[in-house]
Protein backbone atom coordinates (compact mmCIF):
# COMPACT_ATOMS: atom_id res chain seq x y z
CA UNK A 1 0.00 0.00 0.00
CA UNK A 2 1.13 3.69 -1.00
CA UNK A 3 1.55 6.37 1.46
CA UNK A 4 -1.83 8.00 1.31
CA UNK A 5 -1.92 11.11 -0.75
CA UNK A 6 -4.75 13.52 -1.29
CA UNK A 7 -8.47 12.99 -0.76
CA UNK A 8 -10.80 13.31 -4.38
CA UNK A 9 -14.23 14.84 -3.17
CA UNK A 10 -17.32 12.61 -4.39
CA UNK A 11 -17.95 14.32 -7.57
CA UNK A 12 -14.54 13.92 -8.63
CA UNK A 13 -15.15 10.70 -8.01
CA UNK A 14 -18.60 10.32 -10.09
CA UNK A 15 -16.43 12.13 -12.95
CA UNK A 16 -14.97 8.04 -13.33
CA UNK A 17 -17.36 5.96 -15.56
CA UNK A 18 -16.58 2.99 -12.72
CA UNK A 19 -18.31 5.09 -10.00
CA UNK A 20 -20.74 7.41 -12.00
CA UNK A 21 -24.31 5.49 -11.17
CA UNK A 22 -23.45 5.38 -7.03
CA UNK A 23 -25.50 7.46 -5.31
CA UNK A 24 -24.03 10.26 -2.87
CA UNK A 25 -23.77 8.42 0.35
CA UNK A 26 -21.76 5.26 -1.70
CA UNK A 27 -19.38 8.62 -3.17
CA UNK A 28 -18.80 9.41 0.11
CA UNK A 29 -17.83 6.33 1.77
CA UNK A 30 -15.13 6.09 -1.34
CA UNK A 31 -14.15 9.69 -0.71
CA UNK A 32 -13.54 9.13 2.98
CA UNK A 33 -11.62 5.63 2.28
CA UNK A 34 -9.15 6.10 -0.82
CA UNK A 35 -6.59 8.63 -2.00
CA UNK A 36 -5.03 10.03 -5.10
CA UNK A 37 -1.40 8.88 -5.35
CA UNK A 38 1.46 10.02 -8.12
CA UNK A 39 3.59 7.69 -9.28
CA UNK A 40 6.54 9.12 -11.26
CA UNK A 41 7.17 7.33 -14.66
CA UNK A 42 9.09 4.36 -14.72
CA UNK A 43 7.38 3.22 -11.14
CA UNK A 44 5.84 0.27 -10.46
CA UNK A 45 2.09 0.82 -9.39
CA UNK A 46 2.26 -2.39 -7.73
CA UNK A 47 3.88 -5.94 -8.38
CA UNK A 48 2.54 -9.06 -9.21
CA UNK A 49 2.31 -11.82 -6.70
CA UNK A 50 2.51 -9.19 -3.57
CA UNK A 51 -0.86 -9.34 -1.70
CA UNK A 52 -3.23 -7.26 -3.40
CA UNK A 53 -4.02 -4.62 -1.21
CA UNK A 54 -5.48 -1.69 -3.01
CA UNK A 55 -8.17 -1.65 -5.70
CA UNK A 56 -6.09 1.16 -8.32
CA UNK A 57 -8.20 3.47 -10.73
CA UNK A 58 -6.25 5.73 -13.00
CA UNK A 59 -6.83 9.58 -13.28
CA UNK A 60 -3.93 10.64 -15.22
CA UNK A 61 -1.20 10.28 -17.44
CA UNK A 62 -0.52 6.35 -19.07
CA UNK A 63 -0.21 3.02 -17.28
CA UNK A 64 0.83 -0.73 -18.26
CA UNK A 65 -0.02 -4.06 -16.99
CA UNK A 66 2.31 -6.68 -17.62
CA UNK A 67 2.33 -10.64 -16.81
CA UNK A 68 5.41 -12.91 -15.72
CA UNK A 69 5.33 -15.78 -17.87
CA UNK A 70 8.25 -18.34 -17.00
CA UNK A 71 10.66 -15.33 -16.04
CA UNK A 72 9.82 -12.98 -18.68
CA UNK A 73 8.18 -9.61 -18.39
CA UNK A 74 5.12 -9.98 -21.01
CA UNK A 75 3.20 -6.69 -21.24
CA UNK A 76 -0.73 -7.15 -21.82
CA UNK A 77 -1.72 -3.86 -22.52
CA UNK A 78 -1.12 -0.19 -21.94
CA UNK A 79 -3.35 2.66 -21.92
CA UNK A 80 -4.15 6.38 -20.67
CA UNK A 81 -7.81 6.04 -20.68
CA UNK A 82 -9.22 7.78 -17.32
CA UNK A 83 -11.14 5.27 -15.06
CA UNK A 84 -9.73 2.59 -16.45
CA UNK A 85 -8.74 0.42 -13.44
CA UNK A 86 -5.96 -2.69 -11.60
CA UNK A 87 -4.84 -4.26 -9.06
CA UNK A 88 -7.24 -5.81 -5.84
CA UNK A 89 -9.97 -6.79 -8.68
CA UNK A 90 -11.00 -10.07 -7.02
CA UNK A 91 -11.20 -8.74 -3.71
CA UNK A 92 -14.94 -9.31 -3.48
CA UNK A 93 -14.02 -13.19 -3.92
CA UNK A 94 -12.31 -12.25 -0.36
CA UNK A 95 -10.34 -15.67 0.99
CA UNK A 96 -12.15 -17.55 -1.69
CA UNK A 97 -9.04 -17.32 -3.70
CA UNK A 98 -5.27 -16.23 -2.84
CA UNK A 99 -5.66 -12.32 -2.73
CA UNK A 100 -2.38 -11.37 -4.44
CA UNK A 101 -2.06 -9.13 -7.51
CA UNK A 102 -1.96 -11.21 -10.80
CA UNK A 103 -0.20 -8.57 -12.87
CA UNK A 104 2.01 -5.78 -12.48
CA UNK A 105 1.47 -2.22 -13.06
CA UNK A 106 3.74 0.21 -14.32
CA UNK A 107 3.67 4.26 -14.91
CA UNK A 108 4.72 4.88 -18.17
CA UNK A 109 4.65 8.54 -17.62
CA UNK A 110 4.40 10.11 -14.88
CA UNK A 111 0.57 8.98 -13.68
CA UNK A 112 -2.19 9.70 -10.78
CA UNK A 113 -4.35 6.93 -9.51
CA UNK A 114 -7.27 6.34 -6.74
CA UNK A 115 -6.16 4.29 -4.11
CA UNK A 116 -8.72 1.98 -2.34
CA UNK A 117 -8.23 -0.52 0.61
CA UNK A 118 -9.05 -3.72 -0.91
CA UNK A 119 -10.03 -4.66 2.86
CA UNK A 120 -12.66 -2.44 2.93
CA UNK A 121 -13.16 -2.53 -0.64
CA UNK A 122 -14.13 -6.10 -1.28
CA UNK A 123 -16.65 -6.78 1.59
CA UNK A 124 -18.68 -3.29 0.43
CA UNK A 125 -18.92 -3.99 -2.40
CA UNK A 126 -20.89 -7.27 -1.38
CA UNK A 127 -22.91 -5.91 0.51
CA UNK A 128 -23.66 -2.89 -1.84
CA UNK A 129 -24.13 -5.38 -4.77
CA UNK A 130 -25.31 -8.84 -3.75
CA UNK A 131 -27.26 -10.30 -6.82
CA UNK A 132 -23.95 -8.94 -9.51
CA UNK A 133 -21.67 -10.58 -6.72
CA UNK A 134 -23.32 -14.14 -7.14
CA UNK A 135 -23.28 -13.66 -10.90
CA UNK A 136 -19.84 -12.67 -10.84
CA UNK A 137 -18.47 -15.77 -8.53
CA UNK A 138 -20.46 -17.76 -10.91
CA UNK A 139 -19.09 -16.32 -13.75
CA UNK A 140 -15.20 -16.24 -12.19
CA UNK A 141 -15.22 -19.73 -11.51
CA UNK A 142 -16.77 -21.10 -14.02
CA UNK A 143 -14.62 -19.22 -17.05
CA UNK A 144 -11.81 -20.56 -14.75
CA UNK A 145 -12.38 -24.03 -15.40
CA UNK A 146 -13.79 -23.89 -18.87
CA UNK A 147 -10.43 -22.00 -19.85
CA UNK A 148 -7.84 -24.11 -18.02
CA UNK A 149 -9.84 -26.96 -19.42
CA UNK A 150 -9.48 -25.56 -22.82
CA UNK A 151 -6.04 -24.12 -22.87
CA UNK A 152 -4.65 -28.00 -21.24
CA UNK A 153 -6.44 -29.45 -24.07
CA UNK A 154 -4.82 -26.86 -27.29
CA UNK A 155 -1.68 -28.06 -25.53
CA UNK A 156 -1.85 -31.10 -25.98
CA UNK A 157 -3.50 -31.32 -28.93
CA UNK A 158 -0.60 -29.06 -30.63
CA UNK A 159 2.25 -30.97 -28.94
CA UNK A 160 0.59 -34.25 -29.77
CA UNK A 161 0.71 -32.99 -33.75
CA UNK A 162 3.77 -31.31 -33.21
CA UNK A 163 5.15 -34.26 -31.83
CA UNK A 164 3.30 -36.68 -34.41
CA UNK A 165 4.89 -34.84 -37.43
CA UNK A 166 8.50 -34.30 -36.33
CA UNK A 167 8.25 -38.47 -35.20
CA UNK A 168 7.29 -39.02 -38.45
CA UNK A 169 10.12 -36.32 -40.52
CA UNK A 170 12.62 -38.64 -37.90
CA UNK A 171 11.73 -41.97 -39.23
CA UNK A 172 12.40 -41.48 -42.83
CA UNK A 173 16.05 -40.78 -42.37
CA UNK A 174 16.47 -42.83 -39.71
CA UNK A 175 15.42 -46.21 -42.05
CA UNK A 176 17.26 -45.26 -44.56
CA UNK A 177 20.58 -45.09 -42.28
CA UNK A 178 19.22 -48.90 -41.25
CA UNK A 179 19.20 -49.87 -44.30
CA UNK A 180 22.17 -48.77 -45.67
CA UNK A 181 24.03 -49.70 -43.16
CA UNK A 182 22.67 -53.19 -43.17
CA UNK A 183 23.70 -53.15 -46.95
CA UNK A 184 26.77 -52.00 -46.27
CA UNK A 185 27.81 -54.26 -44.23
CA UNK A 186 27.07 -56.98 -46.61
CA UNK A 187 29.11 -54.89 -49.57
CA UNK A 188 31.87 -55.06 -47.35
CA UNK A 189 32.23 -58.50 -46.46
CA UNK A 190 31.55 -58.82 -50.46
CA UNK A 191 34.33 -56.85 -50.71
CA UNK A 192 36.94 -58.56 -48.52
CA UNK A 193 36.24 -62.10 -50.29
CA UNK A 194 36.82 -60.26 -53.85
CA UNK A 195 39.70 -58.99 -52.44
CA UNK A 196 41.33 -62.56 -51.27
CA UNK A 197 40.29 -64.00 -55.12
CA UNK A 198 42.42 -60.64 -56.48
CA UNK A 199 45.50 -61.28 -54.16
CA UNK A 200 45.80 -64.93 -54.47
CA UNK A 201 49.21 -64.92 -55.98
CA UNK A 202 47.92 -64.42 -59.97
CA UNK A 203 48.29 -60.32 -59.41
CA UNK A 204 52.06 -59.06 -59.47
CA UNK A 205 52.76 -55.93 -57.74
CA UNK A 206 52.48 -53.59 -60.07
CA UNK A 207 48.91 -54.54 -61.17
CA UNK A 208 47.62 -54.84 -58.02
CA UNK A 209 49.45 -51.18 -56.81
CA UNK A 210 47.36 -50.27 -60.33
CA UNK A 211 44.35 -51.38 -59.20
CA UNK A 212 44.49 -49.71 -55.95
CA UNK A 213 45.14 -46.60 -57.82
CA UNK A 214 41.80 -47.29 -59.45
CA UNK A 215 39.78 -47.74 -56.46
CA UNK A 216 40.92 -44.56 -55.42
CA UNK A 217 39.68 -42.69 -59.03
CA UNK A 218 36.29 -45.00 -58.22
CA UNK A 219 35.97 -43.74 -54.61
CA UNK A 220 36.74 -39.94 -56.10
CA UNK A 221 34.20 -40.69 -59.26
CA UNK A 222 31.48 -41.67 -56.77
CA UNK A 223 31.35 -38.54 -54.76
CA UNK A 224 31.00 -36.54 -57.77
CA UNK A 225 29.24 -38.33 -59.80
CA UNK A 226 26.93 -36.38 -61.85
CA UNK A 227 23.36 -36.13 -61.83
CA UNK A 228 21.73 -37.73 -64.94
CA UNK A 229 18.28 -37.46 -66.00
CA UNK A 230 16.03 -41.03 -66.61
CA UNK A 231 17.14 -41.77 -70.13
CA UNK A 232 20.64 -40.93 -69.41
CA UNK A 233 21.13 -43.20 -66.57
CA UNK A 234 19.32 -45.73 -69.17
CA UNK A 235 21.56 -45.31 -72.04
CA UNK A 236 24.67 -45.29 -69.85
CA UNK A 237 23.77 -48.60 -68.26
CA UNK A 238 22.91 -50.15 -71.87
CA UNK A 239 26.30 -49.17 -73.18
CA UNK A 240 28.06 -50.02 -70.15
CA UNK A 241 26.18 -53.37 -69.78
CA UNK A 242 27.05 -54.14 -73.63
CA UNK A 243 31.20 -53.63 -72.73
CA UNK A 244 30.71 -55.93 -69.65
CA UNK A 245 29.15 -58.51 -71.89
CA UNK A 246 31.22 -58.84 -74.75
CA UNK A 247 34.08 -59.04 -72.09
CA UNK A 248 32.27 -61.88 -70.58
CA UNK A 249 31.48 -60.34 -67.26
CA UNK A 250 28.61 -62.40 -65.71
CA UNK A 251 25.68 -60.21 -64.29
CA UNK A 252 26.16 -57.36 -66.20
CA UNK A 253 22.56 -56.04 -65.38
CA UNK A 254 23.09 -56.05 -62.34
CA UNK A 255 26.59 -54.14 -61.98
CA UNK A 256 25.55 -51.29 -64.61
CA UNK A 257 23.49 -49.42 -62.52
CA UNK A 258 25.98 -49.28 -59.27
CA UNK A 259 28.56 -48.08 -61.88
CA UNK A 260 26.78 -45.70 -63.46
CA UNK A 261 25.49 -43.71 -59.81
CA UNK A 262 28.89 -44.41 -59.50
CA UNK A 263 30.13 -42.03 -62.73
CA UNK A 264 31.91 -44.91 -64.39
CA UNK A 265 31.85 -44.75 -68.13
CA UNK A 266 33.46 -47.16 -70.74
CA UNK A 267 36.91 -45.46 -71.14
CA UNK A 268 37.49 -46.18 -67.53
CA UNK A 269 36.55 -49.60 -67.42
CA UNK A 270 38.49 -50.22 -70.54
CA UNK A 271 41.44 -48.99 -68.11
CA UNK A 272 40.41 -51.70 -66.09
CA UNK A 273 40.84 -54.19 -68.31
CA UNK A 274 44.04 -52.31 -69.51
CA UNK A 275 45.85 -52.54 -66.04
CA UNK A 276 44.51 -55.92 -65.04
CA UNK A 277 43.75 -58.08 -67.94
CA UNK A 278 40.87 -60.35 -69.49
CA UNK A 279 41.72 -63.27 -67.14
CA UNK A 280 40.92 -61.09 -63.49
CA UNK A 281 38.53 -58.34 -65.28
CA UNK A 282 35.53 -59.59 -63.91
CA UNK A 283 37.12 -59.92 -60.16
CA UNK A 284 38.07 -56.61 -60.17
CA UNK A 285 34.79 -55.25 -61.70
CA UNK A 286 33.08 -56.52 -59.05
CA UNK A 287 35.63 -55.39 -56.17
CA UNK A 288 35.76 -51.89 -57.85
CA UNK A 289 31.51 -51.68 -57.85
CA UNK A 290 31.35 -52.72 -54.19
CA UNK A 291 33.98 -49.56 -53.41
CA UNK A 292 31.48 -47.53 -55.55
CA UNK A 293 28.22 -49.50 -53.65
CA UNK A 294 29.94 -48.91 -50.31
CA UNK A 295 30.76 -45.27 -50.95
CA UNK A 296 27.38 -44.57 -52.25
CA UNK A 297 25.89 -46.16 -48.83
CA UNK A 298 28.20 -43.79 -46.79
CA UNK A 299 26.75 -41.01 -48.61
CA UNK A 300 23.44 -41.92 -47.94
CA UNK A 301 23.91 -43.10 -44.32
CA UNK A 302 25.56 -38.86 -44.08
CA UNK A 303 22.65 -37.44 -45.73
CA UNK A 304 20.27 -39.37 -43.64
CA UNK A 305 22.27 -38.19 -40.17
CA UNK A 306 22.34 -34.40 -41.90
CA UNK A 307 18.69 -34.99 -41.96
CA UNK A 308 18.62 -36.37 -38.49
CA UNK A 309 20.93 -33.46 -37.01
CA UNK A 310 18.88 -30.98 -39.05
CA UNK A 311 15.09 -31.84 -37.44
CA UNK A 312 16.67 -31.66 -34.38
CA UNK A 313 18.03 -27.99 -35.20
CA UNK A 314 14.76 -27.23 -36.27
CA UNK A 315 13.13 -28.42 -33.37
CA UNK A 316 15.79 -26.51 -30.97
CA UNK A 317 14.94 -23.31 -33.17
CA UNK A 318 11.25 -23.79 -32.86
CA UNK A 319 10.96 -24.07 -29.46
CA UNK A 320 14.01 -21.65 -28.42
CA UNK A 321 14.76 -24.09 -25.30
CA UNK A 322 18.11 -23.06 -25.33
CA UNK A 323 17.71 -19.19 -25.85
CA UNK A 324 16.62 -16.35 -23.74
CA UNK A 325 12.98 -15.17 -24.21
CA UNK A 326 13.81 -11.73 -26.13
CA UNK A 327 16.78 -11.50 -28.67
CA UNK A 328 17.16 -10.45 -31.76
CA UNK A 329 16.39 -13.27 -34.30
CA UNK A 330 16.46 -13.90 -37.83
CA UNK A 331 12.41 -14.81 -38.76
CA UNK A 332 13.59 -16.55 -42.03
CA UNK A 333 14.75 -19.33 -39.66
CA UNK A 334 11.82 -19.01 -37.02
CA UNK A 335 9.39 -19.43 -40.50
CA UNK A 336 12.37 -22.49 -41.78
CA UNK A 337 11.85 -24.00 -38.77
CA UNK A 338 7.74 -23.68 -38.63
CA UNK A 339 7.72 -25.23 -41.63
CA UNK A 340 9.68 -28.53 -40.87
CA UNK A 341 8.04 -28.90 -37.60
CA UNK A 342 4.67 -28.82 -39.60
CA UNK A 343 5.81 -30.22 -42.67
CA UNK A 344 4.09 -33.61 -42.03
CA UNK A 345 0.41 -31.87 -41.55
CA UNK A 346 0.77 -30.40 -45.30
CA UNK A 347 -0.94 -32.65 -47.38
CA UNK A 348 0.82 -33.21 -50.68
CA UNK A 349 -1.50 -31.63 -52.84
CA UNK A 350 -0.35 -27.91 -51.04
CA UNK A 351 2.37 -26.62 -52.69
CA UNK A 352 4.90 -24.33 -50.24
CA UNK A 353 6.02 -21.43 -52.03
CA UNK A 354 8.72 -19.14 -49.47
CA UNK A 355 9.65 -15.39 -50.95
CA UNK A 356 12.28 -14.34 -48.68
CA UNK A 357 13.85 -10.92 -48.48
CA UNK A 358 17.29 -11.78 -47.39
CA UNK A 359 18.48 -8.37 -47.09
CA UNK A 360 15.82 -7.42 -44.34
CA UNK A 361 17.67 -6.72 -40.79
CA UNK A 362 17.11 -8.99 -37.56
CA UNK A 363 14.61 -8.06 -34.96
CA UNK A 364 14.43 -7.98 -31.64
CA UNK A 365 11.34 -10.38 -30.88
CA UNK A 366 10.30 -13.07 -28.61
CA UNK A 367 11.39 -15.83 -30.78
CA UNK A 368 9.30 -19.07 -29.23
CA UNK A 369 5.75 -16.78 -29.42
CA UNK A 370 6.39 -15.48 -32.74
CA UNK A 371 7.09 -19.62 -33.94
CA UNK A 372 3.19 -20.22 -32.00
CA UNK A 373 2.40 -17.03 -34.39
CA UNK A 374 3.60 -19.03 -37.61
CA UNK A 375 1.97 -22.22 -36.45
CA UNK A 376 -1.18 -20.71 -35.87
CA UNK A 377 -1.35 -19.15 -39.04
CA UNK A 378 -0.01 -21.18 -41.48
CA UNK A 379 -1.61 -24.46 -39.66
CA UNK A 380 -5.04 -22.24 -40.31
CA UNK A 381 -3.97 -21.53 -44.26
CA UNK A 382 -3.45 -25.39 -44.79
CA UNK A 383 -6.97 -26.79 -43.23
CA UNK A 384 -8.82 -23.49 -45.43
CA UNK A 385 -7.19 -25.35 -48.44
CA UNK A 386 -8.78 -28.82 -47.57
CA UNK A 387 -5.56 -30.68 -49.07
CA UNK A 388 -5.37 -28.67 -52.63
CA UNK A 389 -3.70 -24.93 -53.14
CA UNK A 390 -0.63 -23.34 -52.91
CA UNK A 391 0.68 -21.51 -49.40
CA UNK A 392 2.94 -18.17 -49.99
CA UNK A 393 5.06 -17.16 -47.40
CA UNK A 394 6.60 -13.54 -48.08
CA UNK A 395 8.55 -11.33 -46.05
CA UNK A 396 9.62 -7.48 -47.11
CA UNK A 397 10.43 -4.47 -45.27
CA UNK A 398 6.58 -2.29 -44.48
CA UNK A 399 6.06 0.41 -46.91
CA UNK A 400 6.45 2.80 -43.92
CA UNK A 401 10.44 1.46 -43.54
CA UNK A 402 9.58 1.02 -39.39
CA UNK A 403 8.45 -2.44 -39.64
CA UNK A 404 8.98 -6.22 -41.17
CA UNK A 405 5.96 -7.62 -42.90
CA UNK A 406 5.25 -11.70 -43.15
CA UNK A 407 2.52 -11.97 -45.31
CA UNK A 408 0.89 -15.58 -45.13
CA UNK A 409 -1.18 -16.67 -47.90
CA UNK A 410 -3.60 -19.52 -49.26
CA UNK A 411 -6.20 -20.40 -52.10
CA UNK A 412 -8.38 -21.55 -50.20
CA UNK A 413 -12.02 -20.22 -50.17
CA UNK A 414 -11.50 -17.15 -48.32
CA UNK A 415 -13.06 -15.79 -45.01
CA UNK A 416 -16.90 -14.68 -45.54
CA UNK A 417 -16.91 -10.28 -45.11
CA UNK A 418 -19.23 -11.30 -41.90
CA UNK A 419 -17.28 -13.34 -39.97
CA UNK A 420 -14.09 -11.56 -40.44
CA UNK A 421 -14.41 -8.68 -37.95
CA UNK A 422 -14.59 -11.15 -35.29
CA UNK A 423 -11.72 -13.72 -36.44
CA UNK A 424 -9.50 -12.57 -33.04
CA UNK A 425 -12.22 -13.14 -30.87
CA UNK A 426 -11.55 -15.73 -28.39
CA UNK A 427 -12.48 -19.18 -28.83
CA UNK A 428 -14.73 -17.68 -32.26
CA UNK A 429 -14.39 -20.74 -35.08
CA UNK A 430 -15.30 -21.01 -38.35
CA UNK A 431 -14.12 -24.75 -38.25
CA UNK A 432 -16.09 -27.74 -37.04
CA UNK A 433 -17.34 -28.38 -33.89
CA UNK A 434 -14.44 -30.31 -32.25
CA UNK A 435 -11.99 -28.96 -34.90
CA UNK A 436 -10.68 -25.99 -33.20
CA UNK A 437 -11.25 -24.02 -29.96
CA UNK A 438 -10.80 -20.45 -31.65
CA UNK A 439 -8.16 -19.24 -29.19
CA UNK A 440 -5.39 -19.56 -32.33
CA UNK A 441 -5.46 -16.22 -33.92
CA UNK A 442 -6.82 -14.71 -30.74
CA UNK A 443 -3.20 -15.73 -29.35
CA UNK A 444 -1.68 -14.72 -32.21
CA UNK A 445 -2.68 -11.35 -32.20
CA UNK A 446 -2.03 -11.07 -28.34
CA UNK A 447 1.85 -11.80 -29.11
CA UNK A 448 1.88 -9.84 -32.20
CA UNK A 449 -0.02 -6.61 -30.87
CA UNK A 450 0.06 -6.41 -26.58
CA UNK A 451 3.77 -8.29 -26.94
CA UNK A 452 5.81 -6.88 -30.22
CA UNK A 453 3.80 -3.66 -30.84
CA UNK A 454 3.17 -4.79 -34.03
CA UNK A 455 0.02 -5.58 -35.78
CA UNK A 456 -2.27 -8.05 -38.09
CA UNK A 457 -3.73 -7.58 -40.70
CA UNK A 458 -6.20 -9.69 -43.07
CA UNK A 459 -7.43 -9.25 -46.66
CA UNK A 460 -9.63 -12.10 -48.16
CA UNK A 461 -11.51 -13.00 -51.14
CA UNK A 462 -12.08 -16.65 -52.47
CA UNK A 463 -8.84 -17.95 -53.53
CA UNK A 464 -6.86 -15.38 -52.19
CA UNK A 465 -6.45 -14.75 -48.18
CA UNK A 466 -3.44 -13.27 -46.77
CA UNK A 467 -2.56 -12.24 -43.14
CA UNK A 468 0.18 -9.42 -42.93
CA UNK A 469 2.37 -9.49 -39.06
CA UNK A 470 4.05 -6.43 -38.57
CA UNK A 471 6.97 -6.40 -36.89
CA UNK A 472 8.87 -3.33 -35.19
CA UNK A 473 12.56 -3.29 -36.74
CA UNK A 474 13.39 -2.03 -32.98
CA UNK A 475 12.73 -2.37 -29.60
CA UNK A 476 9.69 -0.44 -29.01
CA UNK A 477 10.16 1.06 -25.33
Amino acid sequence: MTTPGRRLAPDELRNLFLFEQLDDDQLGWLAARGWAVTHPAGEPVYVEGEPATCFVVLLSGTVSLSRNIHGDDVEVSRTDQIGVYGGATQAYLGDQVPQLYNNTMHAITDAEVYELPAAEFGPTIRQWFPMAIHLLEGLFFGMRSFNNATAERERLLALGSLSAGLTHELNNPAAAAVRATAVLRDKVAGMRHKLAMIADGRLDGEKLHGLVELQEAAVKKATNAPKRSALETSDAEDAIGDWLDEHNVTGAWDLAPTLVAGGVDVPWLQDIADCIGDLDLEPAVRWLSYTIETELLMGEIDDAVARISGLVGAAKQYSQLDRGPFQVVDVHELLDATLIMLNAKIPGGVRVITKYDRDLPNIPAYAAELNQVWTNLIDNAVSAMHGNGTLTITTSLDPTGGCLAVEIADTGPGIPPDVRPRIFEPFFTTKPVGEGTGLGLDISYRIVVKKHHGDIRVTSEPGDTRFVVLLPLHETP
